[in-house]
Formats: C-alpha cells, sequence, structure tokens
C-alpha cells in the first residue's frame, strides 16, 4: 500500500502523529563514474587535494550534500521536515575512475531520515558532476541507493551491502 495516497487516491502526507520518537539513522550511496580520460586529466589538474579552478571538488560536494539534507522537505513535497541531529557525507574514490558519495543522516523523531540521506547523496553526486563536467560530459551518476536504515518499527539495517 502506498501512504501517501489518501482513499480517493490524492496525494496526501502521512500522519505520524501517534509514531513513536525514536533515534533514526539512514545510509544512501551515490555512485559516480568517469571515463578514462576524464580520471586522468582530472588527477593531473587538480592534484592529490582535488582543488580545481571552480575551487575544492570534494568538498564543495560535501557541503551542497549538507545543505539538500536540510531542504529536503522543501524539495520533495511530502516529506516532514525534521530536526536534523547529524549529517556525515564523505566522497572517496572506490575504482579507478569511480567515486562514492556515502551520507548518513541522523535525527530522535517519529519518521525516518531516508529521503534526506538520499536526497543529500544525489546533490552531492550532482555537485561533482557540475565541478568536473568541463572535462567531460559523459561523466555519469549510475546510482543512487539507500544502503541502511536504523530506527522505527521497520528497523530494517543493512539493504544494499556494505556502506
Amino acid at each position: 500500500m502506498l501512504t501517501h495516497l489518501d482513499d480517493l487516491h490524492q496525494p496526501t502526507m502521512v500522519d505520524v502523529g501517534t509514531k513513536g520518537v525514536t533515534r533514526r539513522e539512514a545510509t544512501a550511496r551515490a555512485v559516480v563514474v568517469f571515463p578514462p580520460e576524464a580520471w586522468a586529466q582530472l588527477h593531473a589538474e587538480t592534484g592529490k587535494d582535488w582543488i580545481g579552478p571552480k575551487g575544492p571538488i570534494t568538498a564543495t560536494a560535501v557541503v551542497a550534500g549538507i545543505q539538500a539534507v536540510k531542504r529536503t522537505s522543501d524539495l520533495i513535497p511530502l516529506c516532514h521536515p525534521l530536526p536534523i541531529e547529524g549529517v556525515s557525507i564523505t566522497v572517496s574514490a572506490v575504482s579507478e575512475a569511480t567515486l562514492e558519495v556515502l551520507c548518513t543522516v541522523r535525527t530522535t523523531h517519529k519518521t525516518g531520515v531516508e529521503m534526506e540521506a538520499l536526497t543529500g547523496a544525489s546533490v552531492a553526486a550532482l555537485t561533482l558532476y557540475d565541478m568536473t563536467k568541463a572535462l567531460s560530459h559523459a561523466i555519469e551518476i549510475r546510482s543512487v541507493t539507500l544502503v541502511t536504515k536504523t530506527g522505527g518499527k521497520s528497523d530494517s539495517g543493512s539493504l544494499h551491502g556494505p556502506a
């Protein structure tokens, strides 16, 4: 059953008034893949610090992702505004020409932070693309997935492999 539709199949915001307050955490992953020539050029032009003409590439992506987490309810119409207690975003090379963004969001509230984690990972990946698109428009954001979700009655733990 889709929880964001009422009995008349109209969009509705879920009533969380009777749900219990629990500690909730979610981690999402985004994968950004560079063409080999763009990856080589990125390293040649930015060095180990990943500083490009637009500024610090990974640091900018992290800040953009954190901003996106805080604005999720403004972007996704039926999301509840939540008091975000913590956000952790990392960007790391997981293989040749592939970056992984991990975004973990925490709150103590009546509803989970999956959408916030997914939004943070997505916007961080989009920012990586924006910061490096001058090298190639063939850079791909291949996936954005929920990795873990804990807290609440549907505590799922790991969903898509290790974070």
